[in-house]
């Protein structure tokens, strides 16, 4: 079974996905940002290196998802290869950071892709606003996100939501401004029950 968790950067999409493995025995599987070869050039210089982060993501993520397809075991993704494709890579083009050039080429890599692969069984979705997410991505100090601009990030939560409003598979959305699953227990088990309800027919 292939669970997924989509949000934006800071929303707490690895943290939700490490509560969730523990909880229910499933297998994590965390998106690729320590070792990645680009993502400091990336933000000092977006428009230089755009097309070759999400190259490397989209590789990565397809990847994830053929071995996913063949595991026994239940996967909880972070992350997941249509944000790459649906977000951040037509983000960029909007913006000019990409050129038509190299998105049309990336979306024809992507739409072949896609052409193997299903959909997870459960997508969760962390919604979250601006504010809220400028403050996690503060209190994690990662050093190449502290000059990640706003309008950045407002163009990939406009694109997440126009993405999640057509979504069609199984899907959660957790707000996460007011829901507090890291230390609050009860607001945790209010997203398990809806898990429960999705995927065991429980409520």
């Amino acid at each position: 079974m292939h669970i997924a968790i989509a949000g934006n950067i800071g929303s707490g999409k690895t943290t939700l996905t490490k509560m969730l493995a523990k909880r229910y025995g499933w297998t994590p599987q965390f998106e690729p940002v320590d070792n990645n070869p680009y993502l400091e050039d990336y933000y000092a210089d977006m428009a230089r290196w755009s097309f070759n982060l999400q190259i490397y993501f989209l590789n990565k993520r397809f990847r994830d998802v053929v071995e996913i397809s063949k595991s026994p075991d239940t996967i909880i993704q972070d992350r997941t290869i249509f944000e790459d494709a649906r977000i951040f890579a037509p983000n960029l083009h909007d913006m000019g950071l990409m050129s038509d050039r190299d998105f049309a080429n990336y979306s024809e890599l992507f739409d072949l892709m896609m052409s193997l692969v299903g959909l997870p069984d459960l997508m969760i979705y962390i919604r979250s606003s601006i504010p809220n997410l400028i403050e996690q991505i503060g209190k994690r100090g990662r050093n190449y996100e502290q000059s990640i601009r706003i309008d950045y990030l407002t163009g990939l939560n406009n694109r997440y939501e126009e993405w999640i409003s057509s979504y069609p598979g199984r899907l959660i959305i957790v707000d996460g401004d007011t829901t507090k699953f890291e230390t609050n227990p009860e607001d945790f088990h209010r997203i398990t029950e809806q898990i429960d309800g999705h995927l065991y027919g429980l409520f």
